[in-house]
Parts: structure tokens; C-alpha cells; sequence
């Protein structure tokens, strides 16, 4: 038994919990929905928008927090991040072919992505699952299915969305003795991840950037020595690294 057996279960979120997060989902992709109907803004900036584009093209990463500052999730908490990087020389088609190549996902992302496998596609729209292992003082490794959707304004502008359907904690992954945790046996630390992909070809390269909003457990008193750093500091090191990874990829 691992560090999770000490770790009290959290069950499945509650239907209000789930409620308000689907209500903030709905807000940002009714956003992304108008973002992505014009060349103008469709990939959006951090203000001063110069400045954010300047450091871009020195090649740093731009990584926001935009989690709001009280959700009113009972016994759970919402994350909101948003990273954008510049790819000198790449292009919109590299990218797509990149990103809906999901057999290579193990290799791309390599330290997070164990294996990855289309269940049905339906042209533009995918069913995927992933296994992905997080490790921050714990090892978590869960199993977990999405419906993907890929879009585009036109050849130099696109995006993608990817809906979590479901996710499995998996008990002693890799071992003989692996299991599916049952519902009330796992321990919250992903039960939703939103992922949304938007990229646009222009001064001589690609824009990429990423969004991604994720529902977990609250913090257990006495645990937020091993549940905070992970539900708290994944999301963001997730997202940074998968925007590193695809820059590297696309570089090769």
C-alpha cells in the first residue's frame, strides 16, 4: 500500500459541485466560441499585449492563473490555467497533425503520459483514453476517457476541446495486483479536466495556447502537506509541461 492508504477516500463530487462547474465550463466556452469566429484576438494576450507578445517571440512561456477568486464549489475546488507559447517556423497543419496524433502521446509526453489509444473517431471528433501518472510527493495514475473536437476559422487559425468523460484511480499501477479504485474508494485528486487548445500561424511561426480548468477534492484538514502541493501545484506544472513538450516536438 502506498501513501494513499492514508488518505481519506472523497468519494465522487457532489451534483452541486458538479453543477457549478459545468456553469463555469459553459461560461468559458461560450468565450472561446466567440474568440474563435474572427482573425482578431483569437489567440488572447496578457495584457500589456506588447509586452506579453515580446516576451513570446524571446521564447518564454506565459502562464496565467485565471482560477476565480471564489467558486462556491462545496467540498471541492475549480483550477484555471491558461499558458501560451511562440513556435518560430511552425505551422498550423504541424500542429494538428501533432496534437491529433494520439499513439505518439506516450513518447511526446513521455513523463506524464503512460499510454494513449483512440476508442472511435467521427471525422473531426475523437473518444481517446490516456493513462497519465502525476507525481508530486505522491504517485497518482488514473485512467481517464475524453471527447475531443477539432476546429479551425481557417488554414492559419484553429483549436481543439477536449471533455473529460471519465476518470479511474488506479490502485499499484504496473504491478500484478493493479485495480480500478471503486467510486468510494478514490481519493478526488482529478474528478473533471477540461483541456482547450487554441493556435493561429502568423509572424513567422505559431501561437499556441492552452487552457485547461479541473475539478478536484477540497483539502482535508491535517493533509495539506501531501494533497495540497498535488491538487494545488499539478495543474499548473501539467500545463507548463505539456506547452514545453509540444514546443520540443515541433521543434524535432
Amino acid at each position: 500500500m502506498g501513501l494513499t492508504g492514508g488518505i481519506s477516500r472523497a468519494e465522487q463530487p457532489s451534483p452541486a459541485a458538479v453543477a457549478r462547474f459545468n456553469w463555469y465550463v459553459g461560461g468559458l466556452e461560450a468565450r472561446l466560441a466567440a474568440q474563435h469566429r474572427q482573425n482578431a484576438g483569437f489567440v488572447v494576450l496578457a495584457r500589456p499585449a506588447a509586452q506579453t507578445e515580446a516576451r513570446l517571440r524571446r521564447g518564454d512561456l506565459v502562464v496565467e492563473n485565471l482560477t476565480p477568486a471564489k467558486s462556491d464549489l462545496p467540498e471541492a475546488m475549480l483550477y484555471h490555467w491558461r499558458g501560451t507559447a511562440f513556435l518560430p517556423g511552425a505551422t498550423a497543419a504541424e500542429f494538428e497533425r501533432l496534437v491529433r496524433d494520439f499513439a505518439a502521446y506516450p513518447r511526446i509526453y513521455t513523463l506524464e503520459m503512460v499510454s494513449a489509444k483512440v476508442l472511435s473517431q467521427n471525422g473531426d471528433r475523437y473518444q481517446a483514453t490516456m493513462r497519465v501518472k502525476q507525481k508530486h510527493a505522491i504517485t497518482v495514475v488514473m485512467d481517464t476517457t475524453y471527447d475531443i473536437e477539432f476546429g479551425r476559422l481557417d488554414a492559419r487559425h484553429g483549436w481543439s476541446i477536449s471533455r473529460s468523460t471519465h476518470i479511474d484511480e488506479i490502485d499499484n499501477a504496473g504491478t500484478k495486483s493493479e485495480r480500478v479504485l471503486s467510486p468510494a474508494d478514490q481519493h478526488g485528486f482529478l474528478w473533471r479536466l477540461n483541456t482547450y487548445w487554441t493556435f493561429e500561424e502568423r509572424d513567422g511561426g505559431l501561437y499556441i495556447q492552452i487552457e485547461s480548468i479541473s475539478l478536484t477534492r477540497s483539502i482535508p484538514i491535517g493533509l495539506g502537506w501531501v494533497i495540497g502541493p498535488f491538487v494545488e501545484s499539478v495543474p499548473r506544472e501539467s500545463l507548463e509541461f505539456t506547452l514545453r513538450a509540444t514546443r520540443y516536438a515541433l521543434r524535432r
